[in-house]
């Protein structure tokens, strides 16, 4: 178990006992990653928050081939991420334009941090693109808060199980049903 206020996030609760848990299937970021965790589907998102909307404009934006940019948009459509619009040019025929919904436009604080991380990731910080506040100039920075306001450092957050008793109903289930 973690030291509190170390430099990693501390176990609460039950979940302190993180061997008596599963590792996969009820995580939150696992579940994120489901639906966003390839890098294709976060150049589409990204695309999509630049304001671009057409599937050719997309596929050439992030240089995905027609078929992985396709199946990305149709997952993130399946997903609820965006939202498909017809539209024609004059003397086409009908297609699709692509927008974020509001559950894809959730996706901003973390496009945000991670084009913040991607900063350190590569000493060319004079190439690449800068997120800034149209009002002042200034970069965009990721923080992380709490409901109440506060912004808590890694070693200030801690982790625990949403509903211990419905966690440890459904372990005692699931061991139950592996011994049979």
């Amino acid at each position: 178990m973690a030291t509190p206020g170390a430099d990693v996030i501390n176990l609460e609760g039950a979940f302190a006992e993180r061997d008596l848990w599963p590792s996969t299937g009820w995580c939150r970021m696992e579940r994120a990653l489901e639906v966003v965790g390839t890098k294709s589907a976060m150049l589409i998102v990204r695309e999509l928050f630049y304001g671009g909307s057409r599937f050719d404009e997309l596929a050439r934006r992030t240089g995905l081939s027609d078929a992985v940019a396709s199946g990305r948009l149709k997952q993130l459509h399946a997903d609820g991420l965006v939202e498909q619009r017809p539209y024609q040019d004059p003397g086409k025929r009908t297609r699709k334009e692509y927008v974020l919904t509001e559950r894809g436009r959730a996706l901003y604080p973390l496009l945000v941090a991670l084009m913040q991380w991607g900063e350190g990731v590569r000493d060319d910080h004079d190439t690449g693109v800068e997120l800034v506040h149209v009002g002042c100039g200034a970069s965009l920075e990721a923080t992380v808060r709490c409901a109440d306001g506060h912004d808590v450092s890694l070693g200030e957050a801690g982790a625990r199980l949403k509903d211990e008793r419905l966690a440890s109903a459904l372990r005692g289930r699931a061991a139950t049903t592996a011994r049979a």
